[in-house]
């Protein structure tokens, strides 16, 4: 597949690598040379300097034979104005775009982006992306991270085993002994900074990051069985009052079950456009590192602190702050991966990686096969890929243990005909099934041609 990536900064880097290692013809355009020298220089990707909505630029960079067009350079503008050039010059298949600015994505302006209008096939919004990936940190207070699948009646949790956990030094075949009912699977284990998918006799031990894929409805009586005490959240301070932090608050004021949230927003423009779009929501104007503005919205007494501002280490620091002050709970937005490991020893519960979440929005609609969901683990480590099973896979027919997966793989559920089943190597993987498996990102590529045999986008 020819693929065309504008803007190589994080995210145009990240997906870059993401296909280039999966061996497709990859080019990055920016109008940042170093940006583009930085590409070619550790991808297999081929690079073009200069605005990527210019036509005789696209033209240079292959449009004329691409297959997808990516705009995801920092102005909402420019990634819009090139997906009307791929379209209307080079009549570019598949053209998807990062767009920010909440306006252009109001739902009642959806018609803009018609064939006969703004042809733009996907939209991904980073701040949608990110506010969901807060709110399921916040439903999943114990575990460090979180993503849904197979119509969220399956969820991935990321736990810390303690010292105090029930199930340290037991080999993993043996849980299933010991918790026969259990609907969930131990799929990938870090330790020690290096990420893999266990096998049956493997253990867990105290500092392990592990990732269990369970059943919505099992995910209470998992999160017990590791040793986590899971407890509802009705008090949550927001640091950060922009469009991220709003659609958190949003969204919980609009929820059934009331959850008592205050806004901290430094910018004074940004608090009183926050305090006007929300009811029931207290909006503070000051800075979330300030200790006695933590304490006059009673910090201490809060379930969790979400610091989602638009700085690393601000958020980090207020997340600290928070902690410090006895708030049960810290989740931080961090940008910068190798500020990840900082998490353990600063006390932060969880974090939310915005270029993680775009990334996997973006690689989930660009994959070959059915493809309905890709969740991209830590820094490009692995991946989640949710995807229907078609007659032309090679695993349709075929019962689990009798399918070649690689090693790095291991198969976390399964749905048929709508209900999720716990995956056993007796299972049969027939066709219309909706599998999702974990797999190492060097294995990626080789499930991708356990899936589907042919390309196929939709």
């Amino acid at each position: 597949m020819k693929v065309i990536i504008c803007g190589a900064g994080q995210v145009g880097w990240q997906i870059a690598r993401h296909l280039a290692n999966e061996k497709n013809d990859v080019t990055v355009v920016d109008n940042n040379a170093d940006l583009v020298r930085r590409a070619t220089d550790s991808l297999d990707v081929q690079g073009v300097a200069g605005f990527a909505s210019y036509p005789d630029i696209l033209d240079r960079a292959g449009a004329r034979d691409a297959d997808m067009i990516i705009a995801a350079t920092h102005s909402d503008e420019v990634n819009m104005v090139t997906c009307q050039v791929a379209h209307s010059v080079f009549a570019i298949p598949r053209k998807i775009a990062r767009l920010r600015a909440q306006s252009y994505l109001t739902a009642i302006y959806s018609d803009l982006y018609r064939r006969d209008h703004m042809p733009i096939d996907v939209v991904i919004s980073p701040e949608r992306e990110v506010a969901e990936a807060a709110l399921q940190r916040l439903a999943a207070p114990a575990a460090f991270d979180t993503e849904n699948f197979l119509d969220g009646k399956a969820q991935l949790l990321g736990v810390v085993i303690e010292e105090d956990c029930p199930v340290i030094n037991t080999p993993l075949r043996q849980l299933t002994d010991l918790f026969s009912t259990l609907k969930a699977i131990v799929v990938g284990v870090r330790r020690e900074g290096t990420l893999f998918s266990p096998e049956p006799g493997d253990q867990l031990f105290p500092g392990d990051q592990v990732y269990v894929f369970s059943q919505v409805e099992d995910v209470n009586r998992t999160l017990e069985i590791f040793g986590k005490t899971t407890k509802r959240q009705e008090r949550v301070i927001i640091i950060g009052g922009g469009n991220v932090g709003l659609a958190v608050a949003k969204e919980l004021e609009g929820r059934a079950v009331r959850v008592r949230a205050k806004v901290i927003e430094k910018n004074r423009g940004r608090a009183e456009k926050a305090a006007d779009a929300l009811e029931r929501t207290i909006v503070l104007h000051g800075d979330g590192m300030n200790m006695d503005l933590l304490t006059e919205a009673s910090v201490e007494t809060a379930d969790a602190v979400l610091a989602i501002t638009d700085d690393d280490k601000t958020n980090l620091l207020a997340a600290v702050r928070a902690k410090s002050a006895g708030c049960q709970m810290a989740i931080s937005l961090v940008n910068d991966p190798s500020l990840v490991p900082l998490m353990g020893p600063l006390g932060i519960d969880a974090y939310i990686n915005p270029r993680s979440t775009t990334v996997s929005s973006i690689l989930r609609h660009i994959r070959h096969g059915r493809v309905r969901g890709v969740y991209s683990i830590g820094d490009a480590e692995a991946e989640v890929i949710e995807a229907q099973v078609l007659s032309t896979s090679p695993i349709a027919g075929r019962q689990i243990r009798d399918i070649d997966f690689p090693e790095g793989v291991l198969v976390g559920a399964v749905m048929k005909s709508g209900k999720v089943v716990k995956p056993t190597g007796e299972l049969r993987i027939e066709e219309g099934d909706v599998i999702a498996l974990f797999a190492l990102t060097a294995d990626v590529p080789e499930v991708e041609r356990l899936l589907q045999v042919s390309i196929d986008f939709f």
